[in-house]
Order: C-alpha cells, then structure tokens, then sequence
C-alpha cells in the first residue's frame, strides 16, 4: 500500500496507465467470476496502479506509488502489469489461495495476540518464581503489547517499501527466538526484556497483514475478508488465558506455556517462509523487471519502485516520520484512533477486571476463570458472520449505485452504530451484576455483547481506514496501531487499583461513560467524512 497524494479537480486531464480517468479507475477491478462486476468491469484496472497527480507543491508520494514526470510514465521500458489479466497481479490469483492467504494473515494476527494475554493465566507461578508483586506480573502482558507500539513504526512503512514477505519472515523469526528466551529465563529481568523485544517483533503481522488483504482483494471482497481477519485480534487474547490457565490448574511449569507460544510462532514462521508469496504490486513489478533485464539483456526496464529512487534520508522518513505525519495531519484519523485505541486497551483492562469479579468474588481457578473469555470471542465470532450475512450484502449493492466509481467509505461506517451502543450497554451490564450473590452467568454474558460491540466497532472502522486512505493505508494502520498498543499497554497497569478503589460497579460505570462520550465519532464521520476527505492530502475522494 502507498501513498495517495491529492486528487487534482481535474480530472478529465488525469489518466491511469490504460488511459482511462481516475474517476474509473479509482474503483477496484472484478478478478472472478463471483465478483458481480464481473462480466461489466473485467477491463477495469488495479487501483494501487493508479497514478494521480496532484497541483499541490507539498504533495507526497510513497514508495511503490510515486509521481514519475511524464517522461518517465509513458516509456516503453516502465514494467508495469501485462493488461488486466496479468497473472502475476495478486487480484487476479484464483479466489481459493487468496482466501488461504487470508487465513494465514489472520493466523498471523491471532499468534501475536495470543502470546500478549496467555501469561495471564501462569500469574500464580511467576509470583513465588521470581518474587514478584502482582503489579510486576502485570508487566508481563504489558511489556509485551508495549512492543506493538515500538514495531508498528518500522514493519508498516518497510513494507511498502521492500514487500510484506521480507518483513513477515524477519519479524516472526526473531519472535520466535525470544519466545524461545522466556522460556528460558532464570530471572525477572530477562523475562521482561524478552516479552518486551517479543512484542516488537510479533507486531510486524499487525500492520503488514492488513496490506496484504488490501493487495489481493478488491473492495467489494475485502470486506468479508476483513471480517475474518478483524476477528483474529480479539479471539488471541481471549483463548490466550484459557491456555495459561488450564497450563497451570494441570500442574505444568509455567515454562510450558512459553514451549507452545515457541512452536506456534515456529510453525506460522515455516507457514510464511514456504506458503506465502509476495504480494505487494511494486515489488512484484520491481522482480518483473529483473526479469526482463536478464532475459532481454537490456538494462533499461524498470519499474516504478526503481524510477523512485529516494534519497536514504527520503526513505528514512518514510518508514518513521510518515506514520504519524498522516496521524497529525488527519483529524479524522484521529478519532478513529481515539475510539479504536480506548476499546482495544478495554480489552486488555479485562484481564485484571476478570479474575476480580471471578476468582476473587465467585472463587473460580485460573482455568475456570479463563474459561470467562470464551463469550467475548463468540460474541466476536456472531458479529463476523452477522457482518457477512446482512453489513457486507448492504454495502455489495451499493456498488452498481456508484460504479464505476468506487462506494465512498462512509457506507462501511454502519456496524458502527450498533456496536458503541452495545458497547455502553455491556459496561454496565457487568458492572451492575458482578456482586457474588448473582450467578456468574449474568456478568459473564456481558462479554458477549462486548465481543460483539468491538467487533462491529473495529470492523466499521478497519474497514474505513483502508477505504479512506486506500495507498497509504499500511502508514495510517501503522500510526492507529502505536496508538491503540499503548492505550493496551498502558490499561492493565492501572485496571487493578481502578476496580479495587471504585469497585467493578462504578469503575465499569466509568468505562460505559466514556464510551457514550466516543459513540458520535462514527455518526459524524459518517454524516461529514465526505467533506472532510476533500480537505485530505491523503484521502482519495469519490465524487
């Protein structure tokens, strides 16, 4: 994914490397034969090839998407796609391995955010182990997702500059090494220094996966690939306390528990390194080039991502200054990422408001209390199929509407309404039944409408980052994702004494008052977001 700088008002002056306006090309082209556009649009070209030009003097262009003068653009040595149905287009892959990569992206997801919840489950060892306070335990799943805030700043923009393949295997493969360090651990220090560098490098999937789904799948598509893959971040750490726990009620060492985080990274590694190609379009034109070079023996074809050629102070910024550059500049980004940020660190707040109300109150054991999450991952389960059985149809007919354009991203916003309203509800719904004298069964099932508000909220919003920011949108996940790692960093630090100090009624009573306060974001941005997006030097417009 790479950046899209601003569209110029005329657009009738603007072509794509088939000669056709940004007004058509903008809309992603129909690849199958399930596609509905199928038969109409299969001439339609890939939106990532779109080259826009824009009046604006300050206008940035990102790696794989650059602006190239006229001269450059229209020779006959510029390796581009061999027409629409080029094989090597990622979009044009059958549907059945772009779903296997689909799942694999989510495996990805779900590996790291498994390992960032499982020791929750081994606090009980650790604390006699290496004479810790429960304060310092907490440092284990805190120190690991403070890393996410750390790898962000370099897999997202690394990957729009040297492919998702290379930083995938890199990053998995140092995880895992560390995974292997903390089970090897003989101190404190160590085993938080290794959780810590862990989760620097388990948060290359957390970006990089997003662009993948954005390289192989068109618009219409991607969003029932998006469901999947949104559900990944919410079902690790909800399974990951059930592990640790029922590791721990068997009597094993805690160290088992970091032996299976080792070979699960172990095995997405060899996954990556053997299933999964390259799927970002400017490298894989950038190799296409190669190619021709060697063959023809003719070393003047080149392919965009070559004809940049960036300075190394260019690229530098590239990968750290313009995540949050995009952040700073977008306002709209930003409340996405304030009201994304704080519902993923409530997530996180749940792993010491859990065995509060549970262990404490209904004296459950670590496995029995792990067991409390399972409604939060099947209340995310029923939002997913929920979102590919009546959302993701609503937004398919809007397509004809507004073809041959693309559907504005305003129309991904609508699970969003429903989801902050279960959001609140769920809040004071297990506040106000976590008294021991109700069955546990009351504040249990309000995690289900928990799973099922954040997923809808997530996904309305995944979705409209994506949408709005289409090529640059691996740096504007890069910069929502440091964000909403320290805000799950940061929550368990203080959930603990927020729970025992206020009590689990009026501490979740809290948590319900914020998210009311969050809850418009959606609805203006759904009733605004078109105007503000023609303000944007990073968002396309669509009309």
């Amino acid at each position: 994914m790479a950046s899209v700088p601003v569209i110029s008002t005329d657009l009738e002056k603007q072509q794509d490397h088939y000669g056709r306006s940004p007004s058509s090309s903008l809309h992603p082209p129909a690849s199958s034969p399930m596609d509905p556009r199928y038969s109409s649009n299969r001439d339609s070209m890939a939106e990532e090839l779109t080259v826009v030009q824009s009046d604006s003097e300050d206008n940035v262009d990102a790696p794989g998407e650059p602006k190239l003068d006229e001269k450059t653009e229209h020779s006959a040595y510029l390796v581009k796609w061999d027409g629409p149905d080029d094989p090597e287009n990622p979009k044009n892959w059958s549907m059945a391995y772009r779903w296997y990569i689909t799942a694999i992206a989510g495996l990805l997801v779900l590996n790291a955010t498994f390992a960032s919840s499982a020791p929750s489950g081994v606090v009980e060892q650790l604390v006699p182990k290496f004479h810790l306070n429960h304060s310092t335990t907490v440092l284990t799943i805190s120190l690991f997702v403070a890393g996410y805030c750390v790898g962000p700043l370099l897999w997202g923009p690394l990957s729009e500059q040297y492919g998702r393949k290379p930083i995938l295997l890199v990053g998995f493969g140092v995880y895992t090494l560390f995974q292997l360090g903390a089970a090897l651990s003989e101190n404190a220090a160590t085993l938080l220094i290794m959780r810590f560098l862990g989760g620097t490098f388990a948060a290359s999937p957390l970006t990089t996966s997003g662009g993948i789904i954005a390289d192989i799948w068109n618009a219409d598509i991607r969003g029932k690939a998006l469901a999947f893959f949104t559900l990944a971040p919410f079902a690790g750490p909800a399974i990951g306390p059930i592990v640790g726990g029922y590791i721990n009620v068997g009597g094993a060492s805690w160290r088992w528990l970091f032996w299976v985080l080792t070979i699960f990274a172990g095995l997405c590694f060899f996954l990556i390194l053997f299933t999964i190609p390259e799927t970002y379009a400017p490298v894989i034109q950038t190799r296409k080039a190669i190619r021709k070079r060697k063959e023809s023996g003719n070393d003047k074809y080149f392919s965009e991502l070559e004809a940049e050629d960036l300075h190394w102070k260019a690229r530098l910024e590239n990968v750290l200054a313009r995540p949050f550059k995009i952040l700073f500049l977008e306002p709209m980004l930003i409340a996405i990422t304030l009201y994304m940020s704080f519902v993923y660190g409530c997530i996180y707040l749940l792993f010491e408001a859990f065995p509060i109300v549970f262990t404490e109150g209904h004296h459950l054991n670590s496995g029995e209390s792990g067991l409390m999450f399972l409604p939060l991952f099947f209340g995310g389960v029923a939002a997913v199929f929920s979102y590919l059985f009546y959302f993701n149809p609503d937004y398919e007919r809007q397509i004809p509407k507004f073809a041959p354009k693309m559907v504005p991203p305003e129309h991904r916003l609508i699970p969003a309404f429903y989801g902050g309203p279960l959001l609140v509800i769920s809040f004071l719904w297990f506040g106000w039944t976590s008294y021991p004298s109700i069955s546990l069964w009351a504040p249990m099932m309000s995690s289900f409408a928990m799973g099922l508000g954040t997923i809808y909220i997530f996904l309305a919003l995944f979705n409209y980052i994506i949408d709005a920011y289409l090529m640059v949108a691996a740096s504007a996940l890069a910069s929502s994702t440091v964000v909403r790692s320290a805000f799950g960093a940061g929550f368990p630090l203080f959930s603990t004494q927020m729970y025992e100090k206020l009590n689990p009624r009026w501490a979740s009573t809290l948590l319900a008052g914020i998210s009311l306060l969050l809850l418009p974001i959606p609805f203006v941005l759904h009733r605004y977001g078109a105007y503000i997006r023609r303000t944007s030097k990073y968002a396309p417009t669509f009309d």
